[in-house]
Order: C-alpha cells, then sequence, then structure tokens
C-alpha cells in the first residue's frame, strides 16, 4: 500500500477545520486542535495562502476559507449540476435518435465528457466518461469554441492537429467555422475526428447566457448524414435538447 504523504494530510485537515468553524480561526487555535507545533502549522497556513485555498484577515491575523476553494468547490458542483439537468433530456434524445449522446466542457485544452448515453441497442459500447476530445476538430469543441472566448483562445493558439483528411487545421478557415457555429447555433462533426463518425452539438447556457458546456449527437455517417450533411431533423433534435437542458439550468428562454 502506498504511503500518504504527512504534509498533504495536515493541509487537509486545517482546510476541514477552517470548513467546519463558524467564525475566523487564529494560528494557536488551529495549532491546539489539530495538535501541531505552531511553526508547522503556520507553514502550512502560508503555503494554502500563497495558492488561495486560505485567506488571512489583515487586521485579527485570523484564517478563513480562501477564494480559490471556493471556485473549485463550484467548478465541482458546475459539473455535476449539469450532468444531474441533463439526465433526463439525454436520455430522451438517445431514445427517440437512436444515437449515443454526451455532454461536454471545457477543461484544459481540449473538452472533457461529463456524460454518455449509450446508443439504445445491444451493440457493445465503451462508456467514455471522462475521455478528452479535441475543440479544434469535435462538433462538442466547435460549439464550446464558437460561444467561450476561453475555448476560442485554447483551440486557436493550439496546435490543431490533422486527425483526418476532413480535418480543418488552417486557422482562417476555422474562424470562419466558429463563425459559422455562432450564426446557426449548431456544429457538426463529418469524419474530421474520427473517419466513419458524424455528429452534431448545440450550447448549453446558463441564467446568464453564458456557455457552461455543450450536447452531441453521435453515430455512423451512413445514419447521421445523408448527401454528406448532417440529418435535418437531428440538428433540431439536439437543439431542442440544449434549449431544454439550458432552461432547467436556468437560462430561460432564448
Amino acid at each position: 500500500m502506498a504511503k500518504s504523504i504527512q504534509s498533504l494530510q495536515r493541509a487537509a485537515a486545517v482546510l476541514r477545520l477552517l470548513a467546519g468553524g463558524e467564525r475566523r480561526l487564529g494560528l494557536s487555535d488551529i495549532s491546539s486542535s489539530l495538535g501541531l507545533a505552531k511553526g508547522t502549522a503556520h507553514g502550512i497556513l502560508r503555503t494554502l495562502q500563497e495558492e488561495g485555498f486560505v485567506e488571512q484577515d489583515p487586521a485579527s491575523g485570523r484564517y478563513q476559507l480562501g477564494a480559490e476553494l471556493l471556485r473549485l468547490g463550484n467548478s465541482y458542483l458546475d459539473v455535476h449540476e449539469l450532468r444531474s439537468r441533463a439526465l433526463v433530456w439525454t436520455d430522451d434524445l438517445a431514445r427517440s435518435s437512436g444515437e449515443s449522446v454526451h455532454v461536454g466542457v471545457l477543461h484544459l485544452e481540449g473538452v472533457l465528457i461529463v456524460h454518455h448515453v449509450f446508443r439504445p441497442d445491444d451493440s457493445r459500447q465503451v462508456l467514455e466518461v471522462g475521455a478528452m476530445q479535441p475543440l479544434h476538430s469535435t462538433a462538442l469543441g466547435k460549439v464550446l469554441a464558437a460561444y467561450d472566448p476561453v475555448a476560442r483562445g485554447e483551440a486557436v493558439r493550439g496546435a490543431r492537429e490533422r486527425l483526418t483528411a476532413r480535418t480543418v487545421t488552417d486557422l482562417e478557415q476555422f474562424e470562419a467555422i466558429l463563425e459559422l457555429t455562432r450564426s446557426r447555433g449548431w456544429a457538426a462533426d463529418v469524419e474530421e475526428t474520427w473517419e466513419g463518425v458524424a455528429a452534431v452539438a448545440a450550447p448549453i447556457h446558463d441564467r446568464r447566457r453564458m456557455p457552461v458546456g455543450a450536447i452531441a449527437l453521435t453515430g455512423a455517417v451512413e445514419r447521421l448524414c445523408e448527401d454528406g450533411e448532417i440529418r435535418p431533423e437531428l440538428i433540431t433534435a439536439v437543439r431542442e435538447c440544449a434549449r431544454s437542458v439550458s432552461r432547467d439550468v436556468g437560462a430561460g428562454r432564448f
């Protein structure tokens, strides 16, 4: 069994202590509560403060949880809130279309899959929750890059690797795709990421009309496309699903 790292355990104990208190705590309170020497407790607090996880009141010198910890907690809650809001609507979309459905969010330089509904048949499928997809070629990634300036920046600065013969790597062409995506409200991927696979995606907005994720319908090209284009009824279905999730998240009608 791997050994625990004592300094991390102590830092976690400090954070739990501050989270459980109803008031700011001083160095003596923290060191005595956790059985730590004052020098040790002070070193942990200083490091946590430098990382933004702990804040010190300049007047009293007492400590409380910092804004960075709150931001991380909100990020965790946002993803799980998004997934819970999308459950019913994505199940319905998969059932009505007969294809698999993914919900993705921006993470680092790509798209993190946070929810995946299997195609409703007896075929062998692999759960893709936790997988990363590229921003520049996937339908999910294009939607996020079109509506989220941070995602766009990552896609523009990134390598935009050629994954198939249809992958768009030229920056000017990619920017034109993002503009088209914004104007029509959805993005497509027809064999740009995986040969034989097509997808269509639409954005999920929060109450501030900010993009918080995207929903994509994914399947074989021969099922999703007609004459090389995504079937119109599937585009409508994905957009309606994204609107429904957005309303549940709190965006209202748009």
